[in-house]
């Protein structure tokens, strides 16, 4: 693995953190989804903690897969440099054969921004980074796309939907949706049914850098490496359509 900087880190511990999890899949199968969830959650986060030891000792962690003493460390808080990792996003699209809307997380919190970040898409053979952030596409202001669970999509977003003139497309983990925003699938992503922060730093932190609108719901700013991890809401958008999207929100909460 060649580290160049922050940004090229995240790139490599993604990606090589999504071989592994292809390599689980084939060695596992689909016959049991329970073991090949479980699997995937360990080997990827076995890698991306023993890595980050090795290559970033000084600098702190936060994991999804981290126990509740590991999330409440004192230390991290304290720290400058947070690693935001979520080794496995997606784990019932992980563990469905075909399925290709799951994603590892790699993101660099550092001094009160997200610094870096990279979302690879392992069966999809491709690493969306800060390094190279994604170039967005246009909107030619028509009728555009909202990004939603495959099992849940809150119920304003279908309201939203409708009274924007917006298509609702099922897409599996977070970290795919935002980044079918980025990659033109779909022209924006609205959540409000519970998430944390590793389910969207490292997306957020590339869909910023590819300057993309990225926030809560009310449009107030998306913090991380709090006390509590958890991060109930976000939109992600293509920058012409933040605001109508705000709008529409604002008005269904009134």
């Amino acid at each position: 693995m060649t580290i160049r900087d922050d940004h090229a880190l995240a790139a490599d511990l993604a990606t090589e953190a999504g071989e592994h999890l292809l390599e689980v899949r084939e060695r596992v199968g689909f016959g049991d989804q329970a073991a090949l969830k479980a699997a995937g959650d360990r080997a990827a986060h076995v890698f991306l903690m023993e890595a980050l030891a090795r290559l970033r000792p000084s600098d702190s962690v936060l994991s999804e897969e981290a126990t509740r003493e590991e999330r409440l460390d004192p230390r991290r808080l304290a720290a400058d440099r947070v690693w935001i990792v979520d080794p496995l996003d997606g784990t019932r699209e992980f563990s469905e054969e075909g399925r290709a809307d799951w994603a590892v997380h790699v993101a660099l919190w550092e001094r009160g921004t997200l610094s870096a970040g990279a979302v690879a898409l392992p069966a999809q053979g491709r690493t969306l980074n800060t390094a190279e952030p994604p170039k967005l596409p246009a909107y030619d202001g028509g009728r555009f796309r909202i990004a939603v669970s495959r099992t849940r999509p809150p119920e304003f977003v279908q309201k939203l939907a409708y009274l924007a003139g917006a298509d609702l497309v099922p897409i599996g983990s977070a970290g795919a949706k935002i980044s079918a925003v980025l990659t033109g699938e779909v022209e924006a992503y609205v959540h409000a049914g519970g998430q944390y922060e590793w389910d969207s730093a490292a997306p957020v932190a590339v869909a910023l850098a590819a300057g993309a609108h990225a926030s809560r719901v009310d449009g107030s700013t998306l913090t991380y490496n709090q006390g509590d991890p958890s991060l109930p809401d976000i939109l992600v958008s293509l920058p012409d359509l933040a605001s109508t999207l705000l709008a529409g929100i604002r008005d269904l909460h009134r």
